[in-house]
């Protein structure tokens, strides 16, 4: 990276353009992959609005048992995580454009299929292949941004990742107006289709950067043996299912525990994203002039204290205002921790970045089954508690990396 940026290239791992084509925009091109996180918030954030929705529509009368709800999240995530893997080694071969195109595909086809999903199995199966075209979307997105930032990747990464909280907000908009005006979930998924159908579009024309200077990949074998990489792994494991684990249950536990309406249930995840997207942008706005360790840190305490709250607290308003808090707690995790370890290994390529969120999404699998499962065991209230674990966790492993 210093050898391109030493030899004039303004953007570190951007190629000279092909013959016949057009150069890299990098502003524009930054831009439309801040609209494409949008579209892989559709695939993670249309679930939970409708959790109870479904249950009705695929389990009757008697309805899903919570379990079978949080496997559908799971389900979603292991197509992410899928994707994510397959999509990280390709990219540094291929090149990113294919695999950002092929998301966006995967992504409105798998909408188009859940709409017209006839049982829970190909329910399960639409929601998989979404999750899929969305882990190629999540993998491909980050390293494009942070060679097109070299030298404000934090900043860059945090104002990306808070455009898919954007999304959450559209989608979750798009879901709850949906369901006042008594249309159906259905409906909701083919209204938001035609966004990645237009990325596809969008993308078309353009050049994209190379993910690692010309020659100076380092290679994942090599990453692997090296401490401070597997607590970079570990602790977007933790971030992941910091953010996850109380997004994905937030409107059902709105209206099963705390006994709100679902539009309140769907109001509260909109809030829930509104709070993650300005904890982002904070973080974004501020550059270089906050130690991220030390963001990260005071996060992941704050999280902890406002998880509990919103799991216990006895006055209904006041515990979803904890949880939707937690929101902005626990924002900055995942995309920081994407930053200082891009900064640390400059030459990772796409496949660190896909080594990274396949393990983040890991906790975006577990947490949620995990809080199903402890819900059907006690309450949905134990279930959200469990939750805090991941950030009490992460909280030490980051003081140690800043250490180091």
């Amino acid at each position: 990276m210093d050898d391109a940026r030493n030899c004039g290239l303004p953007f570190a791992g951007i190629a000279a353009p092909l013959p016949g084509s057009m150069p890299i925009a990098p502003r524009l091109l930054t831009n439309l992959c801040n609209v494409a996180m949008m579209n892989l918030a559709i695939g993670l954030n249309l679930l939970p609005v409708f959790l109870t929705a479904l249950s009705v529509t695929y389990g009757g009368a008697a309805g899903l048992t919570q379990e079978q709800l949080g496997r559908l999240g799971a389900i979603a995530f292991s197509g992410v995580v899928a994707g994510i893997l397959i999509t990280g080694p390709l990219a540094d071969r291929w090149g990113a454009k294919p695999f950002a195109q092929l998301g966006n595909f995967l992504s409105g086809i798998s909408l188009i299929g859940a709409a017209f999903a006839p049982s829970y199995f190909w329910l399960a199966v639409a929601l998989c292949c979404l999750g899929f075209g969305s882990g190629i979307i999540d993998m491909v997105l980050s390293p494009v941004v942070a060679a097109l930032n070299p030298t404000r990747r934090a900043a860059a990464m945090n104002w990306l990742h808070s455009f898919y909280c954007v999304g959450a907000v559209v989608t979750i908009l798009a879901g709850s107006v949906v369901l006042k005006l008594g249309f159906g979930w259905r409906t909701a998924c083919l209204l938001l289709a035609p966004l990645p159908l237009g990325l596809l579009v969008a993308f078309a024309p353009l050049q994209f950067p190379a993910l690692s200077a010309p020659g100076g990949k380092l290679q994942l074998r090599k990453m692997l043996r090296l401490r401070w990489f597997w607590a970079a792994m570990i602790a977007i494991c933790l971030g992941g299912a910091t953010e996850l684990g109380m997004a994905q249950w937030l409107p059902a536990y709105a209206e099963i525990s705390l006994g709100y309406a679902p539009w309140v249930g769907g109001s509260a995840l909109l809030l829930f994203s509104v709070a993650m997207a300005l904890g982002r942008m904070v973080v974004g706005a501020a550059g270089p002039r906050w130690n991220p360790f030390r963001v990260m840190a005071w996060c992941c305490a704050l999280a902890v204290v406002l998880f509990l709250l919103g799991s216990f607290l006895p006055v209904p308003w006041m515990a979803l205002t904890a949880c939707i808090a937690a929101g902005f707690a626990g924002s900055c995790l995942w995309p920081t921790m994407l930053a200082v370890t891009a900064d640390r290994y400059p030459d990772g390529g796409a496949t660190m970045f896909g080594a990274l969120a396949a393990i983040g999404n890991m906790g975006g699998i577990f947490m949620p089954w995990v809080v199903g499962w402890v819900a059907d065991q006690c309450n949905l209230h134990w279930g959200l508690a469990v939750s805090a674990l991941a950030p009490a966790l992460m909280l030490p492993l980051v003081l140690g990396m800043r250490r180091r």
